[in-house]
């Protein structure tokens, strides 16, 4: 269990140092990246979709990168807003990595690209922990998910940096309790942005444009408590030379974690920050 749980926290560490590299990449390039991620159904890809549209009317140069586990579909629907657009297939793995990312972007990422959206997996589950060079993380809920998917999975809401509320469309049909979701989203991540949108309407998509291109234009985004947490816990963890905390690879290696997370600072998992209050488990039909 020990090796088991030694090998995870060095394949995070080493996906920490590929982000900062990646981020670095990206900035160099006048590139803002965002990351999109949900459950399977959420909507998201329709939803990007018109983001996509409304960004290429405006003259504003965005791309988008779509992963899944296999098929090729949600990159043929988003090229139909007139962005470039690249497929990445995972080949079984449920989560989108810095360096695989980084990889499929050199060469394809056109010049002078300023809106670089990620449609990470559908799972709210393992993509949380890995930070993929963001500038901005956006967690998508359904109306017709529940209310409690905020507190069913702590992590992904936890470190979201904007909060969007798909398909409210159909919130009355399917009788969604807005308040208590958004209590539930108060709960783990305090002080969140919370938009609500609606692909067949367009509700609020204009907005949710607006948003990410304030924290293009360098509009200090929204920093979760508990990446603060975990930056505190990194800090505290500090060998004094800036390399943060040794983690150990289960061979007798060390790898060196930089800590960083989105870009409001940690990638983070509740259970990972002494101290942090006990939330419930992530279990769910998404889980890996």
């Amino acid at each position: 269990m020990c090796r088991t749980v030694d090998l995870h926290q060095a394949v995070l560490a080493r996906n920490d140092e590929n982000a900062l590299a990646l981020r670095g990449y990206l900035g160099d390039r006048g590139t803002v990246a965002v990351n999109l991620l949900s459950s399977p159904g959420s909507g998201k890809t329709a939803l990007l979709e018109q983001l996509l549209a409304r960004a290429v009317a405006a003259g504003v140069t965005a791309a988008a990168v779509t992963a899944d586990l296999a098929t090729e579909n949600d990159a043929t629907r988003l090229a139909r807003s007139g962005a470039p657009v690249r497929q990445i297939l995972t080949d079984g793995l449920c989560h989108l990595e810095a360096g695989m990312l980084r990889r499929r972007l050199e060469g394809w990422m056109p010049e002078g690209t300023r809106l670089l959206f990620v449609e990470n997996v559908g799972n709210l589950v393992c993509p949380a922990s890995y930070d993929l060079g963001e500038t901005l993380r956006i967690a998508l809920a359904s109306v017709t998910e529940g209310e409690d998917k905020p507190v069913k999975y702590p992590t992904a809401f936890g470190l979201a940096q904007l909060v969007v509320i798909t398909k409210t469309d159909i919130a009355d049909a399917v009788g969604f309790d807005r308040e208590a979701f958004l209590r539930g989203v108060e709960q783990v991540n305090p002080g969140v942005p919370v938009l609500e949108t609606s692909a067949r309407t367009g509700e609020g998509v204009d907005a949710l444009l607006a948003h990410v291109l304030r924290a293009a234009d360098g509009e200090e985004a929204h920093v979760p408590v508990l990446a603060r947490e975990h930056e505190r816990y990194l800090d505290s963890h500090d060998h004094g030379d800036g390399t943060g905390p040794h983690v150990h690879d289960g061979d007798g290696d060390h790898d060196h974690g930089d800590g960083r997370g989105p870009s409001s600072g940690g990638r983070g998992r509740h259970d990972d920050v002494p101290g942090a209050a006990p939330v419930p488990a992530e279990t769910g039909g998404n889980a890996p």
